[in-house]
């Protein structure tokens, strides 16, 4: 069974937490130990200065989400992890890709187009505040799959647009430089329906953006349960049966706990657990999963060197592929040595056969006449005189169209012209003008 290759990005603009954690980084590190499965992940820092000009908070978010990946059991010597902007070849792919992607398809990115939607909305210019990071990010983030041409990317629904697109761009770029082979795989969106999306303290999705979330790591285990007893709940006392079911602190517990487990628990709020003990009950079913992995983090934050060390190693892990593939696609696109190797090699220059052409003119009697000439200057015929140039315009219009012209035409025009080569011409044009 061939291998498949499974490509993900981590965009480095914040501190991860539970939800990226239950979301993105649990099902991913499983997923690296599949032995048929060839995985990258990679710290998407080119992407986080599109959404964040906090040069501080970029380095902090690739220092800590670099310790979370390999606290959370990611193996580097069993998947290929690495920094994007550890990758020279993946920026220069980006500018090749940019020159095959039409402007039309950037026009209806989403980010895009909420941006846009969100200015106009505002009364603003619909481009206001719109960078053209914002606008191409479609095109490195297609150089990223491509360069590596993964198979398959674990993405949410929000993001199988982009996919789509990576695959828009790979197909062009195959039909116009890959001389009948395939240059990129066409990735295709891996979406996890089984995936959870954790609530946040307020009950809706946990995000930075709601400020709700529920820290992965920082401030240990004490701020782990200060933010569980914040998890908004409703107001029955103890004592009081409790519908588990409307509730985001059971949706919590169940990404952590067993069936028995979230089925006891269920039992005990509707027999009238009160909220306080059932938090406490979900923060030690968290805790118990999560304190080996701080212990680790922990340690991983304090050798910031080891971390550069496993990162320059995964980029040059990476680059032995990147590398020769983009002198691949640099041969593909003519951007070749001029050394004699390459010359021998490369495909030659192949000249487009001169076409026939018609050329009008007007002799000092005031006739207006024409000529054809084959494609080496040899003039085919040469016409009788014409009272104006717009009976010669449509008469040629008609033989260039038609790809033809009847022999008693032909003698009215020109009595000495070769029929079979007028003919031939007119066919050549007729072709070139189809191609």
């Amino acid at each position: 069974m061939s291998r498949i290759r499974v490509l993900t990005g981590i965009t480095t603009t914040g501190t991860p937490h539970l939800g990226n954690y239950v979301g993105a980084i649990r099902p991913a590190v499983r997923a690296s130990r599949d032995p048929q499965v060839d995985a990258f992940y990679f710290l998407a820092d080119y992407h986080a200065l599109i959404k964040c000009d906090d040069p501080l908070r970029i380095a902090r978010s690739r220092l800590e989400i670099a310790a979370t990946w390999l606290a959370a059991g990611l193996d580097p010597a069993q998947v290929c992890f690495y920094r994007q902007s550890d990758i020279p070849e993946i920026p220069e792919l980006t500018w090749l890709l940019t020159c095959v992607t039409g402007k039309g398809l950037m026009n209806r990115a989403h980010a895009y187009k909420a941006a846009t939607d969100a200015n106009e909305a505002a009364g603003e210019d619909a481009d206001a505040g719109v960078t053209m990071g914002l606008f191409s990010y479609p095109v490195l983030m297609a150089a990223d799959i491509l360069m590596f041409n993964a198979h398959r990317v674990p993405v949410g629904r929000d993001q199988v647009q982009h996919i789509e697109m990576a695959r828009d761009i790979a197909a062009r770029f195959n039909h116009l430089f890959g001389a009948g082979t395939s240059l990129f795989v066409l990735p295709e969106a891996q979406i996890e329906a089984s995936v959870a999306t954790l609530p946040g303290l307020d009950g809706r999705k946990m995000s930075k953006s709601y400020d709700n979330t529920i820290p992965l790591f920082q401030g240990g285990s004490k701020a782990l349960r200060e933010a569980i007893f914040k998890i908004v709940t409703d107001s029955r006392l103890p004592g009081e049966p409790k519908d588990p079911d409307g509730s985001a602190l059971m949706v919590i517990f169940e990404a952590f706990a067993s069936a028995d487990e979230s089925a006891r628990l269920r039992s005990a709020l509707r027999e009238g657990l009160s909220w306080g003990e059932a938090k406490q009950w979900v923060f030690d079913s968290i805790d118990r999963e999560l304190a080996p992995m701080r212990a680790r983090y922990e340690e991983l934050i304090a050798q910031p060197q080891h971390l550069e060390a496993v990162l320059i190693e995964g980029a040059a892990k990476a680059r032995r592929t990147a590398t020769p593939f983009l002198s691949a696609l640099r041969e593909a696109v003519g951007l070749r040595r001029f050394d004699a190797h390459s010359v021998v090699d490369a495909a030659p220059v192949v000249s487009k056969q001169a076409l026939p052409e018609f050329k009008q003119f007007r002799e000092s009697d005031g006739g207006f006449r024409f000529k054809l000439l084959d494609g080496q200057g040899v003039v085919l015929l040469q016409s009788v005189a014409f009272e104006s140039p717009r009976l010669i315009g449509q008469l040629i219009a008609n033989w260039r169209a038609n790809g033809q012209v009847s022999a008693d035409e032909l003698q009215r025009v020109d009595p000495s012209a070769d029929h079979a080569a007028v003919s031939n011409a007119l066919q050549c044009l007729l072709a070139s003008a189809g191609e």
